[in-house]
């Protein structure tokens, strides 16, 4: 018996989710239920003001709200019932929009159903939020045009996709230039099995359809995305020993990442940022992934991806960007002189995570050839 195929995966997970899960405790994993980092005061009460069913009807495996968020355009693939929505439309305000996308139509009518609850709690004019059915493969069948939005998100759904290549080569297309995608998936150690892949509860429950996470990079570079900035990892665990026989050895893990368009304009060699700390809640310290982070008023050397990432997008006004004063020959991707080691592999980040010590790239399985 082979895997599903396209149209197969989309049924059984419509059916999934729109019929077999109801709440969270239906969930025979934590794929979908893990936890990032811990979120900051601002988040924490944004998402005690949504509805009381939307998050009741939330299944994600991250925290997708990256920083610098006023006035911003954000697409959401895979909103379900809205909670994402909705607590990013209080961090764009009345003049920033989000728009969710879903291609389960129960889990859209109640996103649908609680807009107006939401727009009078948090005190707008007008809705600032607009719910769609439809596929994220194919956003262009629900009529959202090149270049308009500043940051796509997702939470958990991408691996309910059966053709990744699809999802990230619309998500590039319907980003302004310097936008980013900040997703949180489920990524797997190694490539799947077929027993694994034709697993009807294994797609449902967010497994079946994880990516190998070295074919992340691989797919966004041919799109044409920056190579992927690891942000957060956090284990995956399987409680149902029927599952468990079916996977065998492959692990899994939840984990966030963010990718970039980067114009070719922007692209110049490795810089020195300085941060000013002018984002909202991270004033002192902006943890941007698992290898920067900047503090205010702090000289920071930055490789030829992070300094055209940072002169492109909508972090330029905050950082003071120079060239480096020394290693400008150094190649796109690779770690320079002074500098420590990319973390690139999701995993790796788990083990260094649970048993902290110096950077290390041993056998340079941390990322793509050519970095470490």
């Amino acid at each position: 018996m082979a895997a599903p195929c396209g149209e197969q995966i989309h049924r059984q997970v419509q059916d999934y989710y729109g019929k077999e899960l109801q709440k969270l405790e239906d969930l025979k994993t934590n794929a979908c239920v893990t936890s990032s980092r811990p979120p900051l005061k601002v988040v924490r009460d944004a998402l005690e003001r949504v509805h009381e069913e939307v998050v009741a009807r939330y299944y994600g495996c991250g925290l997708v709200v990256p920083e610098c968020l006023a006035s911003c355009r954000i697409l959401d693939l895979g909103s379900g019932s809205g909670r994402d929505c909705y607590l990013l439309s209080q961090l764009v305000g009345e003049q920033g929009h989000v728009t969710g996308i879903d291609m389960t139509e129960s889990q859209v009518e109640v996103a649908k159903k609680h807009i107006a609850y939401h727009m009078d709690k948090f005190g707008y004019q007008k809705p600032n939020v607009e719910f769609l059915q439809g596929y994220m493969e194919k956003l262009g069948d629900i009529g959202l045009a090149d270049e308009s939005y500043d940051i796509v998100i997702s939470n958990c759904v991408i691996n309910l996709a059966p053709d990744k290549r699809a999802v990230l080569r619309e998500a590039y297309r319907v980003l302004k230039s310097g936008g980013e995608m900040y997703f949180s998936d489920v990524y797997a150690s190694q490539h799947l099995s077929e027993a694994v892949r034709k697993h009807r509860v294994l797609w449902g429950e967010c497994l079946a359809g994880a990516l190998y996470w070295k074919d992340l990079y691989n797919i966004a570079e041919e799109v044409g995305f920056s190579p992927p900035c690891l942000v957060t990892a956090s284990p995956i665990t399987i409680s149902n020993k029927e599952l468990e026989s079916i996977i065998g050895n492959c692990r899994f893990v939840s984990a966030t990442f963010r990718l970039f368009k980067v114009p070719e304009s922007s692209q110049a060699g490795p810089g020195q940022v300085i941060y000013n700390g002018g984002i909202v809640g991270h004033e002192q310290e902006l943890v941007f992934d698992a290898n920067f982070t900047f503090k205010e008023g702090e000289v920071v050397d930055v490789d030829a991806e992070m300094a055209a990432i940072l002169r492109s997008s909508r972090f330029a006004e905050e950082f003071l960007i120079r060239a480096s004063e020394a290693n400008t020959a150094a190649p796109q991707g690779c770690c320079r002189k002074g500098m420590k080691e990319k973390i690139c592999n999701p995993f790796q980040l788990l083990e260094r995570l649970a048993a902290p010590g110096p950077a290390s790239c041993p056998g340079g399985t941390c990322g793509p050839p050519g970095c470490c």
